[in-house]
């Protein structure tokens, strides 16, 4: 693939992705599950995932492939560790487009006309609405099956606007309704009227995980970067840190705006359209048109880019020799992997059949989210360890102490995202291994002994995880045998365990191998 996407391109493609309807949607959610509390689950939110992307940050700049996400795995504990992060981390891109699709059409129900108000009802999409997401899908599809050209130039214009448009819809909140109440420390019961236990569920479930899952697009993209051992870190922190901001400034928007009335609960605030809603009711009409126009522009520009960069994923992972090798093939003309491309497209349209609303989805995208990230920390040092040979050419200070914390944090979220859901998408993710077996019984044939060997720390891990939901306090949805206090106790001794388990269970890599590797992308 052509090294032609700058700086200031992946810089604004990362923002884009980061900004699709997570911040339409993410507020109100937040604040249902948390109340105000929700402005700490943001910013514990985004602790976590700038200490997972700069693991992934300095892997990117270390292979700077296309499809990157779905293949540091791979390099460090062989295929099946791989297939599994890389099955994890697809799921959860993939399934971001007919999300996004949803969205816009969601928030097209509040319109003011009975065609509009039929698209959406009783939390899931009618099927006209399905009929416009499928469309709006095809769109994404296109602007991208012409080269990733196409898609900068479209991404450009649509990342400027999405990024005006929250930050007016803010300070106009702000400014017309401002309740200082909900933020005074003398009000702390109605600051986190639902525990601390609600704050990490509405981390791991709201829908914020997601809202900055698009940090991967630019390490996706590395393998087409100038200058990638630079430009790739700093597109992915620059992007985190910049969002973080706007995503603090619409949470307290919306909470102030939308303080409950006469004793009315947090959890019972119900929206197809949240922030365009709040507006109307404060007669801020000119800025409900701005955020139906903005309803399109936001997820619209988020789908086109994970159209992007999941095809570099099925790229990748036919890379890793676990898919065939048609997925494998790049259009001499446009550089771009166009059956990888109608792949994703195909399972785009399953996932909007079988979830046709942004909060369903929302909360499967967001642990399979966190599933993907858990070997980023490992792959990374792992590979320190087992091949001090390899040349870094980035090396982030403090990795030993960030790392376990990566892996830690991310397994605290895991585990708030509340039993059954933590058991639903482990199960999910082990019913794709048969399908990795019978691939491999014919591409690998003699190497299962040492894929297995590397794997088994994550392959006990997931279950082990869902025993865990299973049996911990009732504020996560399991059956209190591990009382609050002692189930997080738990979660974090386990993995510190995993933690240093999956690290000495990596493949040693050669310099040779990595100059090999490099070269494949």
């Amino acid at each position: 693939m052509k090294r032609h996407i700058g700086l200031t391109s992946l810089v604004l493609t990362g923002l884009g992705s980061i900004l699709g309807s997570g911040w339409l949607f993410g507020a109100w959610r937040a604040a249902k599950i948390a109340g105000p509390a929700a402005i700490v689950a943001w910013v514990i939110g985004a602790v976590v995932i700038l200490m997972i992307a700069l693991t992934y940050a300095e892997l990117g700049a270390m292979f700077p492939q296309s499809g990157g996400m779905v293949r540091y795995a791979y390099y460090s504990h062989g295929p099946l560790t791989g297939f599994i992060s890389a099955w994890a981390n697809w799921i959860a891109i993939v399934s971001v487009i007919p999300i996004e699709a949803e969205a816009s059409i969601q928030y097209m129900s509040s319109w003011p006309w009975p065609w509009a108000q039929g698209l959406y009802a009783d939390g899931s999409l009618q099927p006209s609405g399905l009929v416009l997401s499928g469309l709006l899908i095809i769109i994404y599809f296109l602007l991208n099956y012409w080269g990733a050209k196409a898609l900068i130039r479209a991404n450009f214009a649509i990342s400027i606007f999405k990024f005006a448009v929250p930050i007016t819809t803010a300070v106009a909140l702000i400014a017309t309704s401002i309740h200082t109440t909900n933020f005074s420390a003398d009000h702390m019961q109605n600051f986190v009227p639902y525990g601390w236990s609600a704050v990490l569920t509405a981390v791991a479930t709201s829908g914020i995980i997601l809202s900055f899952n698009g940090f991967q697009s630019p390490v996706n993209l590395a393998g087409e970067a100038k200058n990638p051992t630079w430009n790739v870190p700093f597109a992915v922190i620059s992007s985190i840190l910049i969002s973080l901001v706007l995503y603090l400034l619409l949470q307290i928007a919306f909470i102030s705006a939308a303080t409950p009335a006469d004793g009315t609960a947090w959890n019972t605030l119900d929206f197809s359209s949240p922030f365009a809603e709040l507006a109307i009711a404060l007669n801020l009409n000119w800025l409900a048109m701005l955020l139906y126009l903005d309803a399109f522009a936001s997820p619209s520009g988020t789908g086109i880019i994970y159209m992007a960069t999941t095809s570099r994923m099925i790229y990748a992972l036919e890379r890793n020799n676990t898919l065939p090798k048609i997925f494998g093939r790049i259009h001499p003309l446009y550089s771009v992997p166009r059956p990888a491309m109608w792949l994703n497209l195909g399972v785009a349209f399953l996932f909007m059949f079988f979830f046709r609303g942004w909060s369903a989805l929302a909360a499967v995208i967001s642990v399979m989210t966190v599933i993907s990230y858990l070997t980023g920390p490992i792959s990374l040092m792992a590979l320190r360890r087992s091949s001090p040979a390899l040349k870094w050419p980035l090396r982030i200070p403090g990795m030993c102490v960030l790392a376990p914390c990566a892996f830690t944090f991310a397994s605290l979220i895991l585990y708030g995202a509340h039993w059954p859901l933590t058991g639903e998408i482990i199960l999910l993710i082990i019913i794709a291994l048969p399908f990795y077996f019978y691939y491999q019984s014919k591409e690998n044939q003699g190497k299962w002994q040492t894929a297995l060997t590397s794997a088994w720390w994550l392959i006990t891990y997931l279950p082990l995880m869902a025993v865990v939901s299973y049996c911990g306090s009732d504020q996560f949805g399991g059956k209190n045998f591990l009382p609050l206090g002692w189930d997080i106790l738990t979660v974090v001794i386990l993995s510190l365990i995993f933690y240093f388990w999956g690290i000495n269970s990596a493949y040693p890599i050669s310099y040779d191998e990595h100059v090999a590797q490099t070269k494949r992308a």
